[in-house]
């Protein structure tokens, strides 16, 4: 056997001894394997449990964005949506101004029962003595609405007993408006001149029930 022979047969020991001790120390890896820190410990800053806990444990933003975290009406908030859960406070607050542009308008119209059910039977009540004392005075509105430039919930109450919610929110528009005789004269208001006008309107309802309109309960300014 030349020495060409034995030096090959050599090398191929050595190179089988090698790969031997390697499959020892790294061991035999087939198919996925989480990387050593993964497999080992899960990592507490991505635990879904850890996150689920903090999220609910936490003050709910929908809430303290709008009142104070502590407050009474943060409480009362707070139960409205445990009686029902996809009630969402900022959306109401749209709906708000929604409703105080549309309720408004019909009231200075004089088409109160366009938004009659959106109104409770004493709010109804009283704008239409309001509206037919007008009438009988001969006056007409002509308004216009610019907008609404101001809307904060003020105080927000729940009764657990009857599952009654009402929500206060200050609301500030823009108004252009005149009254006129029964000429046809204007006699106050001027139809260029947009002014200011603040309100706080109080809404209710019944939380959980299939009727899903609030309702204007109370009016102040």
């Amino acid at each position: 056997m030349g020495s060409a022979v034995i030096q090959l047969l050599v090398l191929a020991g050595i190179a089988v001894f090698l790969i031997l001790k390697l499959r020892g120390v790294l061991g035999t890896r087939e198919g996925f394997e989480k990387p050593p820190a993964e497999a080992n410990a899960p990592n507490p800053t991505i635990s879904p449990r850890r996150g689920f806990e903090v999220i609910e444990g936490g003050p709910d933003p929908d809430i303290t964005d709008n009142v104070a975290e502590d407050s009474d009406a943060a409480k009362a908030l707070a139960t409205m949506k445990l009686v029902q859960p996809d009630f969402v406070v900022t959306e109401f607050l749209q709906g708000a101004r929604g409703a105080y542009e549309m309720i408004l308008m019909a009231f200075e119209n004089g088409e109160l029962e366009q938004v009659r059910p959106f109104l409770s039977e004493d709010v109804f009540d009283a704008f239409i003595d309001v509206v037919g004392a007008r009438e009988d005075e001969g006056l007409t509105v002509e308004a216009n609405f610019g907008g609404v430039r101001e809307t904060t919930l003020t105080d927000a109450t729940f009764d657990r007993a009857a599952s009654v919610a009402e929500i206060s929110v200050r609301l500030v528009g823009e108004v252009s408006s005149v009254v006129k005789n029964a000429e046809g004269e204007v006699v106050e208001g001027e139809p260029d001149v947009m002014k200011r006008q603040k309100d706080v309107w109080t809404f209710g309802r019944t939380m959980g029930s299939n009727d899903p309109n609030w309702q204007l309960v109370a009016t102040g300014g």
